[in-house]
């Protein structure tokens, strides 16, 4: 896909806008009071659910570049982490201020009696590093650690979907979905690692 700087800058601003629109819809409907009858509850799981969108996203430009052999699509993947990262952020902060009325001791009597919280914090400490190291900067500065650093997106793929599914009391066909479409991103990195591993070994034999 050959387009100049010029041409790549204008999409990625409206990949960008496209990518902030759900937050400002949702802003849009507390503001004219569009939640339903309990508001926090429809913020907190709508953030959730954009979260593990963009996680999704991400993980599906690498086996988009495999399957099409063109590389664009992988210029969009910070973009679609910081972006899972930031509605992430926005769902952990619902929970804390909104539910918990910042109230530490709610938060110490919540967490361990609920296993879903743990495996979302848990789903939070994965994605945050990838997040604070995600410039250019920090690339060069890692070198080779920042690709085995950042294979912890995977991890927090399948974290989040247990966050999911432990969350989730009785209808579980949107999980399922999830669970999916996460796995068969994941199964098409390992087909494409075998076979490079494979084309490897027939080149020095």
């Amino acid at each position: 896909m050959l387009l100049d700087k010029k041409s790549w800058a204008v999409i990625k601003i409206i990949v960008f806008l496209l990518g902030l629109t759900p937050f400002l819809l949702l802003v849009n409907d507390g503001i004219n009071d569009r939640l339903g009858a309990n508001p926090i509850e429809t913020l907190h799981f709508s953030f959730g659910d954009w979260a593990l969108r963009f996680l999704c996203i991400g993980l599906a430009l690498t086996p988009i570049k495999a399957i099409t052999k063109q590389g664009w699509p992988t210029r969009f993947r910070r973009m679609m982490g910081l972006y899972a990262f930031f509605y992430a952020s926005l769902h952990l902060l619902v929970f804390i201020v909104l539910d918990l009325s910042l109230s530490w001791e709610a938060f110490k009597d919540e967490v361990p009696k609920s296993p879903y919280i743990l495996m979302g914090l848990l789903t939070y400490s994965l994605l945050l590093p990838l997040a604070v190291t995600s410039t250019k900067n920090m690339q060069k500065r890692l070198g080779r650690n920042w690709i085995k650093l950042h294979k912890l997106v995977y991890v927090a793929g399948v974290t989040a979907l247990i966050h999911y599914f432990w969350l989730v009391k009785k209808d579980y066909t949107e999980p399922l979905i999830y669970a999916g479409v996460i796995g068969v991103l994941l199964g098409i990195r390992v087909i494409v690692y075998y076979r490079k591993k494979v084309n490897i070994l027939n080149f020095q034999s």
